[in-house]
């Protein structure tokens, strides 16, 4: 307990600069600002996170992870969402449209291209196991996940976010949930029994557990929801102070803060022994990101237009919307044996390596910009459909696991037969 109070401290003072400097409107420089509120919003993410990891002994493990994904985002979802809601009161030609596509599209394109490889890798560092393997029950998490990457084509095609494509996204979201809501806990016998400093909250009864959380939430949302303006605003300054595409900054840097405490309680699962749940984690933020996130930014768009409005995707947005979609589908084929292995998460981080490198060498040329965005979709695309046409008997036997399956017929699977593919025995 004494370790989880010191790691609570420190983060409370990393908060402290922030909140000194909002309620006094204090604004040194772009830089400073960057650094100050960036810290502040990465302290109150663990502060989140760690709310929501002492929630996991309370909940079922499908719902506990789908809940942990989507609270330790809050930051990611405050900076996107001020940038749409600037749109929305700014109008549709503005560049806060940009950057609310940008930041959107570049934090669900870390998780696939970083996060995922990131859990591989250090499963394979700590044990040298040269794979991840999920549970039977993640069907689910590769089901709704492949529902709604094709309904990102569906918004493609529209070139534009509606308040329909809320409801859409939305829904998948909650059905998701429901789905998962009583999946059982792993039995895993090599499980350590404290993968998180919130493990200590643990020993506390019940009631004062359940204060302790929400404490932990209601703190982090107050200093996420200072910080998130000024921040943001700064993130667009320090580019053109700096001389840096403010476009990228917001596209891959807000991002690495704002995921910096999700992926932080994954690696805690790795290390304790739990690499499939830390992978089922990424997934599961996946899915809250390719829905709610994307389907939330015309909502806040419309409360700062005061009138239902849409959310415009340009050339650029397009393609961006595009490869980003495309990529997930890549990261979906590989999951198609419930596992992600040492080469596949490699492919997922070279290919991820090359977007990235590109977008910044070409970041002064528009139209190389997007014909390389353009090429790189394709290829992912390419790649994904040889995948699927080679799994095609796996994808199906998943498609039936997430949804057809009752809930019941998967609680009553073992451990060994919740590790062993679906599709492995129905196609013999």
């Amino acid at each position: 307990m004494r370790r989880f109070l010191i790691l609570v401290a420190i983060a409370l003072l990393a908060t402290a600069p922030a909140v000194v400097f909002r309620l006094l409107g204090l604004r040194p420089s772009p830089v400073a600002d960057a650094a100050i509120f960036g810290v502040a919003i990465l302290a109150a993410g663990f502060l989140l996170s760690w709310g929501a990891e002492a929630a996991e002994q309370h909940i079922s493990q499908g719902l506990i992870l789908a809940v942990v994904a989507l609270v330790t985002v809050l930051p990611e979802y405050a900076v996107d969402l001020y940038y749409a809601y600037q749109a929305g009161r700014a109008g549709p030609e503005s560049q806060y449209v940009h950057y609310a596509a940008a930041n959107m599209t570049g934090a669900n394109r870390l998780l696939v291209g970083l996060a995922w490889p990131l859990m591989v890798l250090l499963h394979w560092i700590k044990d040298r196991h040269r794979s991840v393997d999920l549970a039977r029950s993640n069907a689910a998490e590769i089901g709704f996940l492949l529902l709604a990457s094709l309904y990102a084509f569906v918004i493609l095609f529209k070139g534009r976010i509606t308040l329909f494509d809320f409801l859409v996204l939305a829904a998948i979201f909650g059905a998701y949930v429901w789905r998962v809501r009583n999946l059982p806990k792993t039995d895993n016998p090599d499980e350590q029994e404290e993968p998180g400093p919130a493990a200590a909250l643990n020993k506390l009864s019940p009631g004062k557990q359940w204060a302790a959380m929400g404490g932990l939430v209601v703190v982090a949302c107050a200093v996420i929801l200072a910080a998130a303006e000024p921040f943001a605003e700064a993130m667009v300054e320090t580019g053109r102070v700096i001389g840096i595409n403010e476009f990228l900054l917001i596209q891959w840097l807000a991002p690495l803060a704002s995921e910096a405490p999700a992926v932080s309680v994954a690696v805690l699962f790795v290390l304790a022994n739990r690499a499939g749940n830390g992978l089922t984690a990424m997934i599961s933020d996946k899915i809250n990101q390719w829905t709610l996130l994307v389907g939330m930014l015309p909502l806040a768009m419309s409360v700062g237009a005061g009138v239902a409005s849409a959310l415009p995707l340009d050339a650029r947005q397009s393609e961006e919307f595009f490869l980003t979609a495309a990529q997930s589908l890549f990261g979906l084929a590989l999951l198609l044996r419930l596992r992600l292995t040492i080469t596949s998460a490699l492919a997922l981080a070279g290919l991820f390596s090359v977007q990235v490198y590109l977008a910044f060498h070409f970041r002064n040329d528009e139209a190389r910009t997007i014909a390389t965005l353009t090429w790189l979709a394709w290829a992912y695309l390419g790649l994904s459909a040889i995948l699927f046409s080679i799994n095609g008997r796996r994808l199906i036997g998943i498609l039936g696991t997430a949804f057809l399956t009752p809930s019941a017929a998967i609680q009553a699977a073992g451990p060994r037969d919740q590790k062993a593919p679906a599709v492995d025995r129905l196609s013999g």
